[in-house]
């Protein structure tokens, strides 16, 4: 696994092979962030990512400056890897969370600038994800969701979708938080 851009670009990083994770690929995570720097300045950023595994996602956007980032994940080897990373990179950006993400969703304070959510694909309830997020409204204005899902899953119907993206077998939905949007029901 390696950091693609930003203060530790090309930095490979070696996560144990027994943690029970299915990482995103280097392809589709270059893309997702090329398609993220489109749209937003990393620098000052505040972001979530909700099923760390590895951490991946987050170092990409602590390595890129993003002025908060927490990593939320529940499997307890999963989240040491993390912090030994964040010891060895001194990510001062960068804080890690044991939590159930839908308990840690209705807890958690609004005003996030992106959420990243990558839950395991087989996982009942995925779709209740976009659903808690908007009703929490844990977005800041003009602020993204994305969910990373396999193909037959399909959020084109839910309110505050944008678009979905196909890397692969990964696919990604962005939904965005507008001011012109009704709150949910």
């Amino acid at each position: 696994m390696r950091i693609i851009a930003g203060k530790y670009q090309r930095r490979i990083l070696h996560p144990p092979a027994n943690l029970p994770v299915r990482p995103t690929t280097d392809l589709a995570k270059e893309a997702l962030f090329n398609i993220i720097n489109n749209h937003f300045d990393f620098e000052g950023l505040r972001v979530i990512d909700l099923f760390a595994g590895t951490g991946s996602i987050s170092y990409e956007f602590a390595s890129r400056e993003a002025a908060e980032v927490i990593a939320v994940e529940n499997h307890f080897k999963c989240i040491d890897f993390i912090q030994q990373t964040i010891r060895e990179l001194k990510l001062e950006n960068l804080k890690v969370v044991r939590a159930d993400v839908f308990r840690f969703l209705s807890y958690c304070r609004p005003g996030f600038d992106l959420i990243f959510a990558d839950p395991p694909y087989d996982m009942e309830g995925m779709e209740k994800i976009p659903q808690q997020v908007f009703e929490r409204e844990l977005l800041a204005e003009g602020g993204w969701l994305v969910m990373e899902h396999p193909a037959r899953k399909k959020f084109e119907q839910y309110p505050y979708f944008v678009q979905e993206r196909k890397y692969g077998r990964v696919h990604f939905s962005v939904f965005e938080k507008t001011r012109s949007q009704p709150k949910p029901n």
